[in-house]
């Protein structure tokens, strides 16, 4: 085993691979749920449904690969992250879930039988399975703005000391509507580059009003941050060399504690103008130049989960009830040789997992229209 790194500069850099594959999992996966929350809206014939349906299909599961990906690199990272968020907030974990399930039923089974009632029946649940994940996710990106009720006790036990419905919250919720517009624009930007006709124009209007509303509910959440909502600050811990000893430090809540790293470190600005700036930029080009519209689009989308982030670090979950129990980049990750090991099959294996997916997407790109359906009808969703 080649030791490259120390202790703490392998927990910054698993900090930011998870924070990678959550920016994989919300660009490249974001555009399929988007397109799941459109479909009702840009599909208004059976044809067009199958368009927008097929503009994703050949891709969305790869795609989707990225969240399992994220939640097993959470598991051997951050061991303790993963044990009390998946039993914490298990019902809205289970609620994604099953959410998710419609999604392969939904697109396999749904253009088998040629009944419009079985064909309607699935496409909704499709939106359901692009709406629900999208706004859990909002809300969960909340939540930890805000902290998450739980607490360990002596033998390093997590108990959680909430409830489903509290997690319901109105900066949450704002959060999870957040969520739900930026990838319903996502969605369209990607759509009007994939489709003609009746959907490209659907998707453009779909894009527009969507980010509208994105831009406005991002700097109104923003805004609640800075202006409404404690952050946390580490007042004392042991050396970068422990882990799994939480309890140990010393947090204490702070106005305005999550715009600390921006000051601290004027660089990170950059995530938030970028969320912004592209995603502004994107709608004004979308007509003009489609393709650099959807590129602007990704960027704005990886900005926003750059902005929470940079606002977090680095703390992982923060704890509401009792401060110090707080789970954060220092003291919630695995021992030094798994991080080391893992490091090594990320370097061989993340390139080969890229290469291969642009190459998968330059294989399957051009525009899905409604002949292309037709000529196809037997072997597309």
């Amino acid at each position: 085993m080649i030791y490259v790194f120390d202790y703490a500069t392998l927990k910054v850099i698993w900090w930011l691979v998870i924070g990678l594959l959550i920016v994989g999992f919300a660009v490249l996966d974001g555009w399929d749920l988007g397109t799941g929350i459109l479909l009702p809206y840009v599909g208004r014939t059976d044809e067009e449904r199958r368009v927008a349906l097929n503009a994703v299909g050949p891709t969305w599961e790869g795609n989707q690969v990225w969240f399992i990906t994220a939640g097993g690199a959470t598991f051997a990272a951050w061991p303790l992250v993963y044990a009390t968020a998946f039993s914490g907030l298990y019902i809205a974990l289970i609620l994604v879930l099953f959410a998710l399930f419609l999604r392969p039923v939904g697109f396999d089974y749904r253009s088998k039988v040629h009944d419009p009632r079985w064909r309607s029946a699935w496409d909704w649940g499709i939106f359901i399975a692009g709406l629900v994940p999208t706004l859990v996710f909002g809300v969960a990106f909340g939540n930890l703005l805000l902290g998450v009720p739980f607490h360990f006790d002596s033998d390093q036990r997590s108990f959680y000391t909430g409830s489903f419905f509290a997690l319901l919250n109105p900066f949450a919720l704002l959060a999870g509507l957040v969520s739900v517009a930026m990838l319903t624009m996502h969605g369209g930007f990607y759509l009007q580059l994939r489709t003609d006709g009746a959907v490209h124009e659907r998707s453009v209007r779909a894009a527009r009003i969507a980010g509208i509303v994105f831009l406005a509910l991002f700097a109104a959440a923003g805004v609640w941050i800075a202006t409404g909502i404690d952050g946390y600050r580490i007042t004392s811990m042991p050396s970068a060399d422990s882990a799994f000893a939480p309890a140990l430090k010393t947090v204490e809540r702070v106005t305005t504690g999550w715009l600390a790293n921006y000051s601290k470190y004027r660089w990170t600005i950059a995530a938030p103008v970028a969320a912004f700036g592209a995603g502004l930029l994107a709608l004004a080009l979308i007509r003009r130049l489609p393709t650099t519209a959807f590129i602007l689009s990704c960027v704005s989308v990886a900005s926003v989960v750059f902005t929470a982030g940079f606002a977090l670090f680095p703390f992982i979950m923060p704890s509401s009830s009792v401060p110090a129990s707080s789970l954060t980049a220092w003291d919630a990750v695995s021992s030094y040789r798994t991080l080391q090991v893992m490091f090594w099959a990320v370097v061989f294996f993340l390139p080969i997992i890229i290469l291969y997916t642009s190459w998968v997407y330059r294989v399957m790109r051009g525009k899905i229209t409604t002949e292309h359906v037709r000529e196809n009808s037997h072997s597309l969703y």
